[in-house]
């Protein structure tokens, strides 16, 4: 099967109008619906296919249910934003981007949970162990499900200040507002070795700098992690984490809306799906998909627009999609779909996550479609 995804995707790649793929499988349901939730709107989806499992980030809580929908189990109290979420095959537990932080949306995330606590600035990956996971309302901090490892590189971009083109000083280096996008796969240019995990910064909405264009990406050797983990108390929160990241890349896509909402790397094909809240910038189209094609080595760059870093490894994106025609190396598509959250499951399928508020609550439908790769549409739906 994978050599004939394979064959069907350069085929694709060579020119062909559509997405070739194999019969949508006949065990995975068109759609899966949560409920309704008292938290914030969904952030990512996750699936463990062996157990045939899903998982939902609401922002302030992750569920877990079946395959039909049925609750398994939740874990409650997080005062953070846990944003998208990725399942580790290799050890069989659940990650997750945490961030704490006193803007906008940090604010807001207090006032929805009805906290008056003063939480340090800080960004973490969640790991959860979900065999553990069997009833609802189960404690982040209390019930020994969740561990978390700090990330130091993140809090210095976010903390930072950089100079801008006028001589000024303006914060948050690389427009970094934190971590959203996590993902496991190889490093860039490899379709197979170590698996790293790899984590998408957000990056603030601002059309008046320059160094905001690129997504960053950055790669983690998750083996030796163990030493770092530790329980997460959000009244002491712990500082313990590797040093710098195995690798920082950047992918040039223009400015968008906090980034790199969702990361989903689809092994089949060796792309990085990167689902975003369209920029405002005027001088670029804007895409709400961009895609990393994994098979090309990065190439070591100056950064454009980014005064303060002389050269950083650059990815190559897909070339598929339509084209931006103020700047042709950037290709991506308008699809609006994915930002919420996206799960690769093989030969070209994906759910993807469409969610909405109510009176009752947020809920989440995932929806399964296909990758058809072309100029102007990127998923089609499943029906």
């Amino acid at each position: 099967m994978k050599k004939l995804f394979a064959l069907m995707l350069a085929l694709v790649l060579g020119g062909a109008s559509l997405y070739a793929q194999a019969p949508a499988p006949k065990d995975m349901p068109r759609s899966i619906y949560t409920g309704m939730w008292r938290a914030g709107h969904v952030q990512g989806i996750a699936l463990d296919t062996e157990r045939k499992h899903i998982y939902y980030s609401f922002t302030t809580m992750l569920v877990k249910t079946d395959l039909q929908g049925n609750v398994i189990g939740t874990v409650t109290g997080l005062l953070g934003h846990l944003g998208c979420i990725d399942f580790n095959d290799e050890d069989g537990r659940l990650y997750g981007s945490l961030e704490y932080k006193n803007d906008a949306i940090g604010k807001g995330i207090m006032r929805q949970e009805k906290s008056d606590k003063t939480l340090q600035d800080g960004f973490y990956i969640a790991i959860f162990d979900v065999e553990k996971i069997n009833r609802e309302g189960m404690s982040a901090e209390k019930d020994g499900i969740m561990t978390s490892v700090f990330l130091p590189t993140v809090l210095a971009d976010y903390k930072a200040e950089v100079p801008t083109e006028k001589g000024a000083k303006t914060p948050h280096r690389l427009g970094c507002s934190g971590i959203d996008g996590v993902a496991f796969g190889p490093a860039f240019g490899k379709s197979n070795g170590r698996h790293y995990l790899t984590v998408a910064y957000g990056v603030y909405r601002d059309k008046d700098r320059s160094d905001n264009d690129y997504q960053v990406l950055l790669q983690y050797d998750t083996r030796g992690w163990a030493k770092y983990e530790a329980p997460l108390s959000q009244d002491n929160m712990h500082r313990n984490g590797p040093s710098k990241p195995a690798s920082y890349y950047f992918a040039y896509t223009g400015n968008t809306t906090y980034g790199v909402q969702n990361l989903e790397y689809d092994a089949e094909s060796n792309l990085w799906f990167m689902a975003v809240y369209k920029g405002k910038k005027e001088q670029f189209a804007n895409f709400s998909t961009f895609v990393v094609d994994g098979s090309k080595a990065p190439r070591k760059e100056w950064l454009q627009g980014v005064e303060y870093i002389k050269k950083g490894k650059v990815l190559s994106l897909l070339d598929r999609g339509d084209r931006d025609p103020k700047n042709p190396e950037i290709r991506g598509w308008h699809d609006n779909i994915g930002a919420k959250g996206l799960c690769a499951i093989g030969d070209g399928y994906f759910y993807a996550a469409h969610g909405k508020k109510t009176k009752e609550g947020q809920d989440c439908d995932a929806r399964l479609y296909r990758f058809i790769g072309g100029d102007k549409q990127g998923f089609e739906l499943v029906k």
